[in-house]
């Protein structure tokens, strides 16, 4: 426990190096805390605060910085909401809400921009449902298969089949896909064909289970999507570009996506703004990045996450409002459907 004193000090500490980035001596420390203390008493409260294992000293520097656990406890009792809220952003009016792969990328756009450090954004988990498949002829039994999801996303892929189709055969096969299996998850629809191959004509059965495979494949590669904006904020912070270990470590992180997914799937199960200090979630283990995270919806059920991952020295209020608000965005965006 921290009396009011060691409190206001350590919350000082964050501030200033938050602001300036550079350790924070015991005569700064007097003069921007407002209490009238002597150097003498000062640096004995950081010293406990040291002990306590809320603040570092570097070797070169006769100053103190905050360690991840000192982030920790300035965020959770510490923190006060900035006395201008921020300017609610707009996401592009030319990007219409019924194209979520569109919303989803500026958004990440969106939370780079504003917070110049590094956008996030998990892109909606859905069901493997098409609303409309179509074939187009490109070569001798080439064919291209053109699905459409009911969120009007379009995916593309190329089959090859044992015979050579004509054009009224790709036709009538969309035709009855469409007609009797629009709106059916890839697993439904493989089910119905089992127990219907037999009225159908042997080489429009074998394009139906070719095209439903491709459109399963495709439906799912379009899912799980983790879309990342503006890694290239991160070598103007001088956190990371005096290191250029940690930046490769981090980019090794952004490239690789797997454990951001991890991460942004486990905050997808939280309420509201989530906060990840220096490796806390021990998905991204790195103690010099921070996630400042929240969960989106759709029509009031919850599809997905986005957030901003910075250095753990970042101004920890203004990263909430911003993706507090992008959240909301986004969710109005991909529920506001005609």
């Amino acid at each position: 426990m921290l009396d009011d004193r060691a409190k206001l000090l350590l919350k000082t500490l964050v501030e200033r190096y938050i602001a300036e980035g550079q350790p924070v001596g015991s005569r700064t420390l007097s003069r921007a805390s407002g209490l009238d203390l002597s150097p003498a008493t000062i640096r004995n409260v950081m010293a406990d605060l040291e002990d306590l294992g809320l603040i570092a000293s570097p070797h070169t520097s006769a100053g103190r910085v905050p360690t991840a656990r000192g982030y920790r406890l300035f965020v959770d009792t510490m923190l006060t909401a900035q006395s201008e809220p921020l300017p609610a952003p707009e996401l592009p009016p030319e990007l219409p809400p019924e194209q979520p792969q569109k919303v989803i990328a500026n958004a990440a756009q969106l939370l780079s921009n504003l917070s110049q450090f590094v956008g996030v954004v998990l892109a909606p988990r859905r069901a493997s449902v098409f609303r409309q498949i179509e074939f187009l002829r490109l070569s001798e039994r080439r064919l291209l298969v053109i699905i459409v999801s009911p969120e009007g996303d379009v995916q593309n892929r190329v089959i090859f089949t044992d015979v050579d189709y004509t054009q009224s055969q790709l036709i009538e096969t969309a035709n009855f896909l469409n007609a009797h299996y629009a709106g059916l998850s890839m697993d439904q629809v493989r089910e119905k064909l089992k127990s219907e191959v037999e009225s159908l004509r042997g080489e429009i059965a074998a394009l139906m289970q070719a095209a439903v495979n491709a459109s399963s494949e495709a439906l799912s590669e379009a899912q799980e999507e983790v879309v990342i904006s503006g890694e290239r904020n991160l070598l103007s912070v001088s956190d990371f570009s005096a290191d250029m270990e940690q930046l490769r470590r981090a980019f090794a992180l952004f490239e690789q996506k797997t454990q951001i997914l991890r991460l942004l799937d486990i905050t997808n199960q939280a309420e509201g703004v989530r906060i990840y200090i220096g490796g806390e979630s021990q998905v991204v283990p790195f103690e010099e990045l921070s996630v400042v995270s929240a969960p989106y919806e759709i029509d009031g059920k919850v599809v997905g996450t986005l957030g901003v991952i910075g250095p753990t020295r970042m101004p920890y209020d203004r990263m909430i409002q911003i993706v507090d608000i992008t959240a909301k965005l986004v969710s109005n965006a991909l529920s506001h459907r005609p």
